[in-house]
């Protein structure tokens, strides 16, 4: 099966929906309201106690989406990660036991870095993307605007205090190809079984793609 790069994974779509999630039987339903809404790509946190049985049945059933593994802290859940169908990590902060871990078990990586020592050093290792986190609490759009000069070489997915009000001024900066955010389908929408209005969030974000667009060449 292919690989996808994560250079690859964040230009599929504007946004990135983080999904946490409590319930194994409202997980297809999710993900088809994701599907019909023009979503790509999903990230499942590891955060509850379900989440991997999650991820392999959304692997089993829908392997038309692109599954991502959130919140990865050790080279464990990695491997767990990857044995039930996801086709990428994603970390809230970087350790080598985490890169050597996804590097094991083929696993792309989307690293977290919250400044730029950390975003050097991941470069230095070799990543070339990098997730922003907290990224409001972290310096937020100014910060990672103040990125563009001295590292030109590095995009950034922006994850944490995002709404769908600053997302696509996150999205007009030239080093963000896509941000992480919960808004779509958030963890009580998903409990009240709330698809209808995940898929009219999730139609919205997808038509921030051509937005954007518009907004980089005003900026």
């Amino acid at each position: 099966m292919r690989v996808l790069s994560i250079k690859k994974i964040l230009e599929l779509g504007p946004v990135i929906p983080v999904i946490v999630i409590d319930e194994v039987e409202n997980s297809l339903a999710l993900v088809d309201a994701l599907l019909e809404g023009g979503i790509k790509v999903i990230e499942v946190t590891l955060r509850t106690k379900v989440a991997l049985l999650v991820m392999e049945k959304i692997s089993r059933c829908r392997p038309e989406i692109i599954l991502g593994a959130g919140t990865i802290l050790n080279s464990e859940q990695a491997r767990r990660a990857k044995d039930v169908g996801a086709k990428f990590g994603v970390s809230p902060g970087t350790s080598e036991d985490i890169i050597i871990g996804c590097k094991k078990v083929n696993l792309p990586l989307l690293p977290g870095a919250a400044t730029v020592s950390e975003m050097i050093s991941l470069s230095k290792k070799g990543f070339s993307e990098v997730k922003f986190f907290p990224a409001v609490a972290a310096g937020g759009i100014e910060f990672v605007k103040s990125l563009i000069s001295p590292m030109p070489f590095l995009k950034i997915c922006p994850t944490g205090g995002i709404t769908a009000v600053t997302a696509p001024k996150w999205l007009a900066l030239s080093n963000v190809p896509s941000v992480g955010g919960s808004w779509i389908a958030s963890k009580d929408d998903i409990s009240r079984q709330d698809f209808s209005g995940i898929l009219i969030r999730a139609k919205e974000a997808t038509a921030l793609s051509g937005f954007e667009q518009v907004l980089r060449s005003q900026t």
